[in-house]
Order: structure tokens, then sequence, then C-alpha cells
């Protein structure tokens, strides 16, 4: 399993980091915290797209 950090995460989603810390506040990306750091895992990254592809399909 892999561990990403938010920075990375916008980075692979080429958002901003504001962005990623607001998905994660308001329950659409879920992540871990390891001591004071926030961790967005494989599986977590993996269950946000995929429900962002399922949104889209509805529409």
């Amino acid at each position: 399993m892999q561990a990403y950090t938010v920075e990375q995460v916008a980075e692979i989603l080429n958002i901003g980091r504001d962005k990623v810390y607001f998905l994660i506040r308001t329950g659409q990306l879920h992540s871990i915290k390891i001591g004071k750091l926030r961790r967005i895992t494989d599986r977590h990254l993996a269950e946000f797209v995929t429900s962002l592809e399922e949104n889209a399909s509805t529409d």
C-alpha cells in the first residue's frame, strides 16, 4: 500500500493543495493521520476517482 502526502495527491490530480484539504474536510476524499502528518492511501485515491466516475455517468 502506498501513502501519499497532500502535495503529492495535488500533483497527481493536477489540483491545488487547498483543494485537496477541502476534499478531505468535506469527506469526499478520505485520509489517515500518522501523528501530525496527513496521508492519503492509494485505496483512498482510487475510491475518490471511482466516485467521480460514478457521478459523471449518472449526470
